[in-house]
């Protein structure tokens, strides 16, 4: 169900209620009794209004509360229905009559009228000064418009400095959440929420259910409350099209009821939001899904049901799902990688997987698998290899474990990262790397960057590698074929295309220019270790980090 508010009313404290009226001392003082409409005491008093009149409503614009002694009611039934009937048609908050000039007990025409309209009537069995009830509430409710001109202006500045610095749209929603104290979601066409800002109080809450509650929530044509939760409801357009939906929703730890008063506040964040659109040209649903995989990697979320329900949120759903981040490394040099970002989440998605794609820590684009129990993943990662190679043929791809949980996700990202890290370039026909396929080489390569390792490989091999510069020889490659051969002098010796004794010879240099035992099989390890670092030093695209 779907209706409009009331005209929108400027933020600030709501008008006086007819209960809350009653209860003040100028009106106090004449033992006010409600004999009818007991159920719209909550009908806002928005003037005051004393008549002898007997058609009194066509002075009134609706929300006035009638102060009259009853001269001029008249005897007739018919004339007291229709004097009630234009007072309820019209829209007063109530008549309220004085017992004490011409009635001493309420006209029995008249409560019989009121009560069959349900209208607010009040009965005064001691003199009150109407023109002191004026003059206090008046004021009141001057002061009161005063305060929301105020709190209009605030509103108003703080969205128009907003704009003018080029905040983001996640800083303009969360200001549209703070300002009303209520959860407020940007949402696109499909009912994904892109943003979500909370007061203080997290988004779990909020997000639980979202497409089901958002789809059973139609837009109003112009702001207002819509749905079976009562969200206030407005259009966010883009280029004159309408692109999504900002809700306002009630919150459950305050005052539940999102009313009018909050209706500025929604409608200058959507206006805000139209001009960071023309400002800020990376997708929303981008910039959604990098911030929640950032989240997730940085393990922010505040709980697991938050996590949850921002991913679904998203149009990702992960209940009963196999979890697993796939790491795209695109390179040096790779630049920004929003096209890259949407191609993934685009062909991924066009195989039915459920995604979340954006870039992450370390220059990766991370991809969150989410799949069916039965699934397999290895297809899927070969197609994503596929994808991203035809246009970054240096790319490494590398997968982290399965986890069953987003609180998870955190060590599958850190696996995925060190098997990334530790993918040695050229690895020939390797679509994708995974931690099983990390061995010496890969290790090694992964410790890159670290100084010990640096120092050991100089403390091992670097006076044979002066020795080599300095007189022109080849005692390190004769080494590492003597020790690619297991030790083996005649293999060696053959694969080095030498004599037996020129290979023994050399062999001999080695060992006196290392001071080394080359028939020992500890010093044999420690130079292939060193040498196997040695050589992925050389091939390295840059260090990594320590």
């Amino acid at each position: 169900m779907t209706r409009p508010f009331e005209p929108p009313r400027i933020p600030g404290r709501p008008p006086l209620s007819l209960a809350e009226v009653l209860r003040l001392p100028v009106l106090a003082a004449g033992a006010p009794e409600v004999v009818s409409g007991h159920g719209q005491l909550a009908r806002p008093v928005r003037w005051v209004h004393i008549t002898e009149l007997l058609d009194p409503a066509s002075f009134l614009k609706g929300g006035e509360l009638v102060l009259t002694t009853g001269m001029p009611l008249p005897e007739d039934p018919a004339l007291v229905r229709r004097y009630v009937d234009e007072l309820a048609d019209i829209g007063a908050a109530g008549l309220v009559i004085e017992l004490v000039r011409r009635y001493h007990r309420p006209p029995s025409e008249l409560v019989r009228a009121c009560l069959a309209r349900d209208f607010p009537l009040v009965l005064l069995s001691r003199t009150v000064n109407f023109v002191e009830v004026t003059q206090v509430l008046h004021s009141l409710i001057v002061g009161s418009q005063v305060e929301s001109l105020r709190r209009a202006q605030d509103v108003h500045d703080t969205f128009t400095a907003l704009t003018l610095r080029g905040a983001g749209p996640e800083e303009v929603v969360d200001m549209a959440a703070e300002m009303s104290g209520h959860p407020v979601v940007l949402e696109n066409l499909v009912h994904q929420a892109v943003i979500c800002g909370s007061p203080g109080h997290g988004v779990e809450g909020a997000l639980t259910g979202w497409e089901r509650r958002s789809r059973a929530t139609p837009s109003p044509d112009r702001t207002g409350l819509s749905g079976p939760e009562d969200w206030l409801v407005t259009a966010v357009e883009y280029r004159g099209e309408r692109w999504g939906r900002l809700l306002m929703l009630p919150d459950g730890t305050r005052d539940p009821a999102v009313g009018p008063e909050d209706a500025m506040v929604l409608e200058r964040t959507a206006t805000a939001l139209t001009i960071a659109r023309l400002t800020h040209h990376t997708r929303w649903e981008r910039r959604a899904q990098r911030t929640l995989l950032l989240d997730l990697v940085e393990q922010r979320c505040r709980s697991r049901g938050e996590a949850r329900a921002r991913a679904e949120a998203l149009g990702v759903p992960v209940a009963g799902r196999r979890l697993m981040v796939v790491l795209v490394s695109p390179g040096p040099g790779a630049g920004e990688t929003t096209e890259l970002e949407d191609r993934l989440t685009d062909e991924l998605g066009a195989a039915g997987a459920a995604v979340l794609v954006g870039a992450v820590p370390g220059d990766h684009i991370g991809v969150l698998l989410a799949l069916p129990a039965a699934a397999p993943w290895r297809p899927l990662v070969e197609r994503l290899s596929r994808s991203v190679r035809e246009s970054r043929p240096d790319a490494v791809i590398s997968v982290g474990s399965e986890v069953s949980d987003l609180s998870q996700t955190a060590r599958s990202f850190q696996q995925a990262a060190r098997v990334a890290d530790a993918a040695v370039p050229g690895t020939p026909d390797k679509a994708f790397h995974e931690l099983s396929d990390i061995g010496l080489r890969q290790l090694l390569y992964a410790l890159r960057g670290d100084v010990r390792l640096q120092e050991f490989v100089e403390r091992q091999l670097g006076r044979l590698v002066d020795y080599d510069e300095r007189h022109g020889t080849d005692l390190l490659p004769v080494l590492h074929t003597f020790l690619d051969a297991a030790g083996n002098k005649t293999v060696a010796a053959r694969r080095a295309n030498l004599s037996r004794q020129a290979f023994y010879q050399r062999l001999h240099s080695v060992e006196r220019v290392l001071g080394c035992d080359l028939e020992s099989g500890e010093q044999r390890t420690q130079l292939h270790v060193a040498l196997t670092a040695f050589r992925l030093l050389r091939l390295s695209r840059g260090p990594a980090p320590s």
